[in-house]
Formats: C-alpha cells, sequence, structure tokens
C-alpha cells in the first residue's frame, strides 16, 4: 500500500482550504486544514505531482510561469527552478539575475531561451540554464526581445525596433512606427515581424527590411503582447476592446470581430483552443468565443485562467477560491477554496494547473477524467 511521506501529508494538509459546493471543512485544533485523497476526490482533482522548492531563507516565491515544456520559477531574489511541466523534478535552478533587477518572463525560440536584463541580451540553454551569450546593448529594452533564423528583433526605449543579425548580433537597420509610438510588444516569423504600440497600432514589416506590408489602428494602446494562433492575431487595447485580426496574406489583414469588454485592459487575453480569456481589473474575468467574438461568460470575481478542461475553465478568483465554470452553458458549476496557493501559472496548453505558496510549496493538479 503506498503511504504518503510526512512531507506530502504536511504539504496537502497545508496547501488547498477545499470547499466544494459552498460547502466548508471542518478545522484541526493546531489550525491546519485537513485535505484527504477522499475530498480531492470529490474537488473533481488529483495530484501529478508535488514538491518544494528550493526557496532559501528570507527569500519568497513572486512568480510562476510556463514557457515550452518547463514550469520556472523564480523567488524574490531572482533565484530561478526550472521544472519539468509534466513529472516536476527540477531540471536547473540558478540566480538568473542580481536582486533588485527586474526579470520578465524569457521568451522560447526552439532549444534557447531569450531574456533581456536591463541593456543586456542573454541567451541561455533550455536544458540545463547555461548561459550561451550575454551581449550588452546600446539602448533600454522595453519589451522581451524575439528572434527567427536570422536577426533579433529588438524595441528599444529610444522608440526604434532594432534588427540584429543572428551570428554577431550586428546591427542591420532600424524600424519605427509612423507616429513615431513606444513599441510595447513584438512578435517574429521567418517572412515577417509584427509589433504593437502604445499608440494602438499593429504593424506587420517584412522580416529581413524596414517595409511595412500592412497596419491596423486601434483606438487606444496596445496592452501587453498579441497572440498568435496560426494565421490569426488576439489582443487587447486601452479602447475596451479584445480583437481578432487574420492575415490573409503577407499585405492583406481583415478584421474577423471585435469586442467589448466592461473597462480598460490591463492585461493580454489568454488564448485556448475554442476560448479567448480577458481580464479587467474591478470587471472580472470574461470568456469570449473565439470564432464568432460573443460572449460566453463574465465571472465578477475572476483574476486568471489556470487551465481549461472538457469545456470547463478553471479560474482563480480574487478570494482566493478557484471556481469551474461550463462554457458552453455559461454558468457557475463549482468553487473550490485556494487560498493558500497564492501564486499559480496560466496554462493554456492543456488541463494541468500548477499552483504555489510563497514558501515554495508546488503542485500540479488536474480534472479526474470522466468528471
Amino acid at each position: 500500500m503506498f503511504e504518503i511521506s510526512r512531507c506530502r501529508q504536511v504539504f496537502l494538509t497545508c496547501l488547498f482550504v477545499l470547499c466544494v459546493g459552498g460547502v466548508g471543512l471542518g478545522a484541526q485544533e493546531d489550525g491546519r486544514w485537513l485535505v484527504s485523497p477522499e475530498l480531492l476526490k470529490s474537488a473533481k482533482l488529483r495530484i501529478v505531482w508535488d514538491d518544494e522548492l528550493p526557496i532559501k531563507k528570507g527569500e519568497k516565491l513572486e512568480r510562476l510561469s510556463i514557457v515550452g515544456e518547463r514550469v520556472y520559477a523564480l523567488s524574490s531574489r531572482n533565484y530561478e527552478i526550472s521544472l519539468d511541466k509534466d513529472k516536476g523534478g527540477t531540471v536547473f535552478s540558478k540566480y538568473a539575475a542580481p536582486a533588485g533587477l527586474p526579470l520578465r518572463e524569457p521568451v522560447l525560440y526552439k532549444d534557447e531561451l531569450i531574456s533581456a536584463l536591463g541593456s543586456k541580451l542573454v541567451e541561455t540553454s533550455e536544458r540545463n540554464g547555461e548561459e550561451l551569450r550575454a551581449t550588452y546593448i546600446d539602448f533600454g529594452i522595453v519589451c522581451p526581445a524575439v528572434r527567427n533564423n536570422s536577426f533579433f528583433y529588438i524595441s528599444g526605449a529610444d522608440r526604434r525596433l532594432h534588427v540584429l543579425r543572428e551570428k554577431d548580433l550586428v546591427q542591420l537597420f532600424e524600424a519605427t512606427a509612423d507616429n513615431d509610438s513606444m513599441i510595447t510588444s513584438v512578435m517574429a516569423d521567418e517572412d515577417f515581424v509584427i509589433f504593437g504600440t502604445d499608440a494602438g497600432n499593429v504593424v506587420c514589416m517584412s522580416a529581413d527590411k524596414a517595409l511595412r506590408l500592412w497596419q491596423f489602428d486601434a483606438a487606444g494602446a496596445i496592452v501587453g503582447r498579441i497572440v498568435r494562433d496560426g494565421m490569426s492575431l488576439y489582443f487587447a487595447s486601452k479602447d475596451m476592446n479584445v480583437y481578432r485580426v487574420d492575415i490573409v496574406d503577407r499585405s492583406v489583414r481583415r478584421l474577423v470581430w471585435k469586442h467589448q469588454v466592461a473597462g480598460v485592459p490591463e492585461a493580454p487575453p489568454r488564448l485556448t483552443k475554442k476560448v479567448v480569456y480577458q481580464y479587467v481589473r474591478s470587471k472580472g474575468l470574461t470568456a469570449i468565443d473565439k470564432e464568432r467574438g460573443q460572449r460566453l461568460w463574465n465571472l465578477p470575481e475572476g483574476v486568471e485562467l489556470l487551465a481549461e478542461a472538457g469545456g470547463r475553465a478553471y479560474v482563480i478568483t480574487n478570494a482566493g477560491m478557484l471556481t469551474v465554470m461550463d462554457n458552453m452553458a455559461g454558468k457557475k458549476l463549482y468553487s473550490v477554496n485556494f487560498r493558500l496557493a497564492s501564486r499559480y501559472a496560466v496554462n493554456t496548453a492543456d488541463s494541468k494547473m500548477y499552483v504555489a505558496d510563497e514558501i515554495g510549496r508546488i503542485a500540479c493538479l488536474q480534472p479526474v477524467e470522466g468528471e
């Protein structure tokens, strides 16, 4: 018979406060909540793996994110831990930057992680965390740098998109928006590059020269990154709309739909196979049909999508609850108390959920099949 170790038992005891369908669970005298496998089953969840991250005394876990097939945990002093997304276990860990230096989520290109540290561009091996190349840039880097097989594309604080040759990082040319607005997000293909600006422009240009192919203009700044799915682009604007624009060919784009939300977005949309999720502060999380642009539901207390499975969205709320929404019916099914799981990652690829607390206890959860 499988015997749960004391470490795992403490983890299960402390991580979750489960409340299914509004029914609370009793507490022990020491104030800790007991979560048994039976209770997890009643919440229609199972633990895929769990672990304790090597967070040092005086530090705390600040951020969880998913990049490729890895979960990345970042401490308050920029200690980075890479974990296998499916099996758990540390792939590598290291101090990725000096404490206090803002560290954005890295961008993955093949098996290389690209990070911007102030004015330094750093390329790291995804396999073992080894630094492959570090280059100081002559300008401040505004947003995550991206690349294709031949070039790096870096948005500078000088409002220029700098295009550098991959093999030696020599700058070949620059590009700008016609209105000289700040370029706040960039994505690259082998044939073209698309960038968004704080004036609401989405510009597509040639990958190897400063030649504009097409431009789309929203009435407000583009918020965060532009999300690509095939030949469709999804993005949020401070004009209170979420947009879908399709690339017809290199020189033609088409507005498919725009959906007005209840306030000004401050984060980019989350995209799954059939649904676009958009958060608006104080207005909650809205689910939008990906094809038609119509609202499926709005959860006023919703903050972020954790995962999606079987037409159900698993949403964390501002009260620390995990609320399960039926996308097609547009209604709430049940809630689970996740107050002790104060850190979480967004997973739009499959049904796994990644949650943790600030001292570094982490778990991968998944809905039970058939539930």
